[in-house]
């Protein structure tokens, strides 16, 4: 089955779809440039696929796309981050240290 990653912004949220169905999302807020992740999160019932990671993946994509930094807020999002160092530069190097991101780009 196909996953796919939507930008629903009338809802403030991207959304991971396995087909038609709607399995996790990511709630966001931009503003001034800067996209907030406050909050995460997937069915558990689909647990342990990566399907959080192809959201997160799905997400910092498109705010690199649209020229935003990001503000990482959920503790999945910034594990992402750390997990992926070529991303920490979407994360405004001043703001990298409250995230303890401060060293990832090393």
């Amino acid at each position: 089955m196909e996953t796919s990653v939507v930008d629903v912004p009338d809802r403030g949220r991207f959304e991971v779809r396995l087909g038609d169905r709607v399995v996790g999302l990511a709630s966001y807020h931009v503003e001034n440039g800067t996209m907030t992740l406050p909050h995460t999160e997937v069915d558990p019932s689909v647990g342990g696929r990566g399907i959080g990671s192809t959201l997160v993946a799905g997400v910092l994509a498109a705010a690199r796309e649209r020229g935003l930094t990001v503000l990482p807020y959920c503790s999945f999002v910034r594990h992402y981050i750390q997990q992926h160092p070529e991303e920490v530069d979407l994360v405004a190097e001043d703001d990298r240290p409250h995230f303890g991101l401060a060293t990832a780009d090393r």
